[in-house]
């Protein structure tokens, strides 16, 4: 969803000296070029997803005008053209046109890299996989920016809501930012599981609220097996959501565990718990509604009137073996796209996801709610290359450690969700134009 792209179709008018019409050129060039990197700081845009305009849009015809013909949008005296489609969820890691320039972070420059996934650390031998950037099909992704990004959250406060992998995502974020500044940390307790910073110089407050599957669960004593309330709002994060202007959700590979659904408080069935008295309604049933219970504590909500982001389910990557099966992930460049497409059980549970995110979006337009796509799950499912694997920690002696085949190398291609992030961002005036817009033109028809 670049806007670059329009810069170029400048029709100018015909002129019998070249020389005038070659220099007008250059000057409309630049004066687009002056306007869109002014943009980001001065207006807050949109995050334009085409897979998801066009099966929200109830009217191919009005799908196809909302996608395809340019508008004008208006905020006191600046003008924005919106953007033509593109979708960030789907391109190929492309190997860095500038394979030598500084790393945005690094293992020593950044205290918030835990351990497990500090590659570098312990000895990770190549650093290849830290050349690569990702290319949406049809357009640029801008590089992190993090003047821009906390610009835009000055006096603002974002809320990380999920498991290993969200914390995994906060801390590269953190890194990101470090290069303008630390935050302090203004945590409620020393518990690790919820945690809040705060930017002094911007007034932004980040904050990380732990979750394993969006809903009530219990560990039973023995350990591994979930009881999973799946009409029950997990309060732990739910009755904290207050006052925030942003979330971002998430969650995945917990459900992967043995479980026993709950409704109404009675056994309704499992997942891998291999008892005859027990239907098995397996991993999906639960998936689908914890996201639709999480979707309704957020709808619901009193006190939050914030913009929601989920963040697609994050694919790992075993081969020859499962995780406790001595399987590994010894990969040292990306998957091209063309060459691995996502399916079996990673698909599965991303189209579970995108099935409840379109069914929350649709309620939540309603009544003002406004619910966001972070689509990460294709440009990760290409990076078999960025997980710690065996680098998360110090050989063991003659013991066994397992390699880890689902968090995120820091630094690594993790990073890149924060580029889709402050993209989002940018672009979030345009799409809350567009759906006024939309909203109005739907409402007119029903009245016909």
């Amino acid at each position: 969803m670049m806007l670059q792209g329009q810069a170029s179709t400048t029709d100018l008018r015909p002129c019998k000296n070249g020389q005038y019409r070659t220099l007008m050129a250059i000057l409309g060039g630049a004066l687009a070029l002056l306007i869109l990197t002014t943009i980001p700081l001065s207006f807050p845009l949109l995050n334009y997803s085409l897979l998801l305009l066009k099966t929200s849009l109830e009217s191919p015809a009005a799908a196809a005008s909302a996608a395809f013909r340019p508008q004008i949008f208006t905020s006191g005296n600046l003008s924005i053209l919106s953007a033509l489609p593109c979708d960030l969820a789907i391109g190929d890691w492309i190997p860095n046109p500038n394979p030598n320039a500084a790393l945005p972070y690094t293992n020593d420059t950044c205290w918030a890299i835990h351990d497990h996934l500090n590659c570098l650390k312990y000895g990770r031998p190549d650093a290849g996989f830290l050349r690569w950037r990702w290319r949406p099909e049809g357009c640029e992704l801008p590089a992190f920016n993090p003047a821009q990004f906390l610009e835009l959250m000055r006096h603002k406060a974002f809320a990380f809501v999920g498991d290993n992998i969200a914390r995994n995502q906060v801390q590269s974020l953190i890194c990101l930012l470090s290069k303008l500044e630390y935050p302090i940390d203004v945590s409620p307790s020393r518990d690790e599981h919820f945690k809040k910073w705060k930017y002094m110089s911007y007034n932004f407050t980040l904050a990380f609220l732990w979750t394993t599957h969006l809903v009530k669960s219990k560990e039973s004593t023995t350990g591994g097996v979930f009881n999973l309330y799946l009409d029950e709002f997990d309060e732990a994060w739910t009755s904290q959501i207050a006052g925030f202007d942003y979330l971002m959700i998430s969650s995945g590979q917990w459900f992967l565990h043995p479980m026993y659904y709950y409704e109404n408080s009675q056994v309704i069935g499992c997942h891998d718990c291999f008892l005859n008295n027990v239907t098995e309604l397996g991993i999906y049933h639960g998936y689908r509604k914890a996201f639709r219970t999480a979707f309704k504590a957020i709808l619901s909500s009193e006190s939050y009137k914030g913009i929601t982001y989920l963040r697609t389910f994050s694919p790992a990557h075993f081969e020859n073996g499962l995780w406790n099966e001595g399987g590994n992930c010894l990969r040292t460049e990306p998957f091209r796209s063309k060459d691995s497409a996502l399916e079996g059980m990673n698909l599965e549970l991303y189209m579970t996801q995108m099935e409840e995110f379109r069914r929350a979006e649709r309620e939540g337009r309603k009544n003002g709610f406004k619910l966001r796509l972070l689509d990460t799950t294709q440009a990760m499912w290409l990076r078999p290359d960025g997980h710690p694997s065996k680098y998360g920690h110090w050989p063991k002696g003659n013991g066994s450690l397992y390699n880890d085949c689902v968090h995120w190398c820091l630094p690594g291609p993790i990073d890149i969700w924060s580029d889709f992030l402050l993209h989002m961002l940018k672009m979030e005036g345009i799409r809350s134009a567009q759906e006024r817009v939309q909203y109005a033109h739907q409402t007119e028809l029903n009245q016909r």
